[in-house]
């Protein structure tokens, strides 16, 4: 526990400048895509989503994490979450169309990496030792907003690689202390609910090839792929800790 809250604080001292011009950003993406969806907005957002998760990958996992011996696994999963969003916007996949049906939720989300910098703080945390809206819990949520509020047509992978990373992120909450983590796995639940709900609904009963019920097959199987991998990665850390 002492050093994840270490490298987190080393982490905020070091970047905390960085992390404003992303945040900044990342507001004027998300206004811009909501009032004027032009494609160079949407393209703009997956170019800012691609460079963030590598940020997360590199900078936060690699560089900063490095004392955590677990951190090469996470930077290579954040990397292809990366890798996923640079096809996305080769193939225009997702459409970052507005369905207007889950604002509710994603309005939630996006105030959540503000949110939980203040429960740190409720809980007696000072900076830099404390959640801030770059990490990647916080970008989790975010992302999982964005797509909520452009629900059309969305890729799935992405989703589940998000989803996935919600729900064993929930271990932290204990081991290290993070309750607010809680209010990610919490969110995350529903969300995926809508996720798939929307995906068959726009898909099952069409005649794409593949067909849409091995393409949900495919997901389920890269979905509890990525599970074991994390969650053996994490029950055998904790084990040495112990």
């Amino acid at each position: 526990m002492e050093i994840f809250w270490k490298t987190i604080g080393l982490y905020n001292a070091a970047t905390w400048e960085w992390q404003l011009g992303i945040i900044l950003i990342g507001i004027i993406l998300t206004v811009l895509l909501t009032r004027n969806p032009q494609p160079w907005v949407k393209n703009g957002m997956k170019i800012y989503l691609i460079a963030v998760y590598l940020w997360i990958s590199v900078i936060y996992y690699y560089i900063y994490c490095a004392e955590r011996s677990y951190n090469e696994v996470m930077a290579l999963f954040w990397a292809i979450m990366a890798i996923l969003w640079g096809w996305d916007a080769l193939s225009g996949y997702t459409t970052f169309e507005r369905t207007r049906k889950y604002d509710w939720l994603a309005y939630f989300l996006f105030a959540m990496p503000f949110i939980y910098p203040l429960i740190s703080m409720v809980r007696g945390l000072t900076f830099p030792e404390m959640t801030s809206p770059v990490m990647p819990c916080s970008v989790v949520v975010f992302t999982i907003g964005l797509l909520l509020f452009f629900s059309k047509n969305i890729n799935m992978f992405i989703v589940l690689f998000l989803t996935h990373w919600s729900l064993i992120g929930l271990s932290k909450t204990y081991y290290f202390n993070i309750p607010e983590d809680f209010l990610l796995a919490s969110a995350s639940v529903p969300a995926l609910y809508l996720f798939f709900k929307e995906y068959f609904a726009n898909n099952l009963h069409t005649g794409s090839k593949p067909n849409a019920k091995y393409v949900n097959l495919l997901l389920i199987l890269v979905c509890v792929a990525i599970g074991i991998l994390l969650t053996t990665t994490m029950f055998i850390e904790l084990l040495k800790d112990k």
